[in-house]
Formats: C-alpha cells, sequence, structure tokens
C-alpha cells in the first residue's frame, strides 16, 4: 500500500490537456483529480511525454499551471517536456519518480501516454479508453502494436459500455479483459442552481474532422460527426423548438446550410479554455440534442458522451443518437436516444410537455450513474482498492 504521511493514497492521472486544450477537455480531466480528491485520495496530473521540437515547453507547463490552480491542483502536477526541451516543469524530474515509484495508481487516461517501464514497471498503469472502437478492431486484426501498447498495463477500462452485449458489432478483446467506464461527474459544480434553463436545445463538438476513419469487414467507418447531423438537417423546421450548434473546426461554407435550415450556429472558440464560460453555457441551455459519431453509432459501442453527462449533471435533458448506451442506462425520462427523425421529434415533445420534469430526471440519472462516487467508486473496486 503506498500512502502519503498523511495517510492518503496517491493516484496519478496521466492526460493530454495541453495537447487538447478546451474547456471540454479539462472539464473531462479534472473530475477524475477532484472526484479522486473527495474520495479520500491525493490525486496529481502528469503529462509525461510533453513538448515538441523547437517549441518552447514552457508555454504548455504555464497553461497547465493556470488550468490546475484554478482548481486548487497548482501544486500537484508534471509536464515532462520529453520531447521539447526535455525540462521537468512543475514537480521536479526527482519528485516525479518518486511519485510513480509512490503511487497506488497510475490512470493512463485516454490511453494518451505511451507505456514505458517507469510508469509500467510498479504493475500499477490503468489503461482508461474513452474513444472506443479503433483499438478493439486493431487488436482483432492481430496488430501488435496496439497488442503490445495494452500489455503494460495491469487494468483496462472502457467507455465503450456495451462491448459484448447483443447488437454491439465492436470486437470484445480477446486478451484483455476489459471493464465498462464512464465519465464520472463532481456534480455539485453542474448542479450550482443559479441559472435557469434556457428555451434553446444545444450542444457543443467539432463539426468536421477528417480523419481518424476505421476499416473493418469491408466497411468504413467514420470518425466527423457532420456526417451523422446532415441527417437531421431540417429538423428545426419539423418542430417550434429552437436549437443551436456551438462548433470548432467548421468552415462559413458550413454554417450556410445549416443556417438555410433554422440552425443557430456560434463558434465553439467564444469558449476556448475559460471553464466556467463552458459550464454557463451547458446551465443556460434548454438541452442536449446531439448526435455520435458514425463509429460509435453504427457499431453500437455503447460510448456516452462526457459533454452530455455534464448536462444531465447540471440537470438539463439529453436528446443523443441512440449508440448502444440505452442498454445501460434508463431512457425515456430525462434522457433520450433515437435513430430516427420521429424517435427524435417525440423525445423533443415528451420533455416539453413537462420539462420540471425531466429536469429533475436528468439530475436523478446523473446522480444514480454518472456521479463520480458511483464511477471512480466502482472503478477502484474492480482494481481490489
Amino acid at each position: 500500500m503506498s500512502t502519503q504521511g498523511n495517510g492518503r493514497k496517491k493516484i496519478v492521472v496521466l492526460g493530454m490537456m495541453s495537447r487538447q486544450p478546451v474547456a471540454g477537455m479539462i472539464w473531462l480531466t479534472v473530475q477524475y483529480l477532484i472526484g479522486l480528491q473527495r474520495m479520500g485520495y491525493d490525486a496529481y496530473y502528469v503529462e509525461p511525454q510533453g513538448g515538441a521540437p523547437g517549441l518552447d515547453s514552457s508555454v504548455n507547463a504555464a497553461w497547465i499551471d493556470r488550468i490546475l490552480r484554478s482548481f486548487d491542483f497548482g501544486d500537484r502536477w508534471a509536464y515532462h517536456a520529453i520531447h521539447g526541451d526535455g525540462r521537468c516543469y512543475g514537480m521536479g524530474e526527482s519528485s516525479l519518480r518518486e511519485l510513480y515509484r509512490s503511487a497506488q495508481w497510475i490512470f493512463n487516461l485516454h490511453g494518451s501516454t505511451k507505456p514505458t517501464e517507469e510508469l509500467s514497471g510498479p504493475g500499477r498503469l490503468v489503461y482508461i479508453g474513452t474513444d472506443p472502437v479503433e483499438i478493439e478492431i486493431s487488436l482483432s486484426e492481430g496488430d501488435p502494436r496496439s497488442t503490445r501498447f495494452l500489455a503494460a498495463h495491469c487494468a483496462f477500462f472502457t467507455w465503450g459500455e456495451n462491448l459484448g452485449n447483443p447488437g454491439c458489432l465492436v470486437p470484445v478483446p480477446k486478451d484483455f479483459k476489459f471493464k465498462p467506464s464512464r465519465q464520472p461527474s463532481v456534480i455539485s459544480l453542474w448542479n450550482t442552481r443559479d441559472r435557469v434553463a434556457g428555451e434553446v436545445f444545444t450542444t457543443i463538438g467539432n463539426w468536421k474532422q477528417p480523419y481518424r476513419e476505421v476499416e473493418f469487414e469491408g466497411e468504413t467507418y467514420y470518425w466527423s460527426k457532420h456526417h451523422e447531423f446532415l441527417k437531421f438537417l431540417d429538423l428545426p423546421f419539423r418542430t417550434s423548438q429552437r436549437f443551436e450548434l456551438a462548433l470548432s473546426s467548421f468552415e462559413e461554407s458550413d454554417r450556410e446550410p445549416l443556417e438555410r435550415n433554422g440552425w443557430r450556429v456560434t463558434e465553439a472558440s467564444r469558449f476556448a479554455d475559460d471553464t466556467d464560460s463552458y459550464r454557463d453555457y451547458i446551465q443556460g441551455s434548454r438541452g442536449e440534442f446531439t448526435v455520435a459519431k458514425e463509429q460509435y453509432y453504427r457499431l453500437k459501442s455503447g460510448w456516452f458522451s462526457d459533454r452530455s453527462t455534464s448536462y444531465l449533471s447540471a440537470g438539463r435533458p439529453v436528446i443523443n443518437q441512440e449508440s448502444g448506451f440505452s442498454n445501460v442506462y434508463p431512457t425515456g425520462a430525462g434522457l433520450f436516444a433515437f435513430s430516427t427523425m420521429a424517435e427524435l421529434l417525440a423525445a423533443v415533445d415528451c420533455i416539453n410537455s413537462d420539462y420540471e420534469k425531466h429536469s429533475r430526471a436528468a439530475l436523478d440519472l446523473a446522480r444514480e450513474y454518472l456521479s463520480h462516487e458511483v464511477v471512480l467508486g466502482r472503478m477502484l473496486s474492480d482494481l481490489g482498492d
């Protein structure tokens, strides 16, 4: 058992916030840290393979410092710029090595960090896959790189919660026991009750991401969400309900067909790394309408969005394209799964027929299924802690 002088076990969360320095990624990551801290652990954030040739690593380090100080983790982080100037920012290099040696667990969030002997040697490196499909398919096809990568871990969790269930087409890894998990929500940070729900259903995300396509059994499965949004392009003309998309990765030429079909469009860059503005936007929404990446939707992985988790935690109902998550979460009150336009419109009408009921149901679902006590408690129990 590894503890500090205060008797608290230490858990290191390896992440990639500086590689994706946006509010959604910050919230995803810090809720692991805050949740673990509230459950009695000492949590630390580390990017152990940062930097890039020719870039000033101190910029990323200063950004991480600013972000984590705002969440009271200002003295519990490290940015090791091994691909840059080699410096270790935040914690010193010797302190970081001691942290690895003394940690109870090292969480490889997103699988974003390449395992090294220093990380995996103690047998405490835990894989947390937040984007199911790609690595599962590569394992099924015998990719030795994926096998070597995962073999360095001692336990395996995936946000693909429908793996192994009827209807899920994602191959179940044979050599690694994947256990279901999901985004932990520190609900008190979202359910502040100081924001009145608005009149517009919103979502936040990328429009076009023309990469990370997956080939499986002779078919191509896309990563970019715009393919799915376009299937419901005329949604605003079919209902009196208003909808807004806060988008990144889009061009002005993408805006015209959306606005012509009744969508309000705003730029997600308005939030940038402003976590308060991001939260305010969610709390000020009527609810969330969104689609899933085609990989998740067609293969029915059971993936559920960390952003949708935030809407539910704020007491905002969610209408999300069916990815198999209805096999995991109760739907029909506060949370709705749809595959067709008819199902989508029915969900809108149901929410608007008794908004207060569905707002309460959204928060109740978050508390029962998504709270950090539930999610991290189950993960730690699975780890035998």
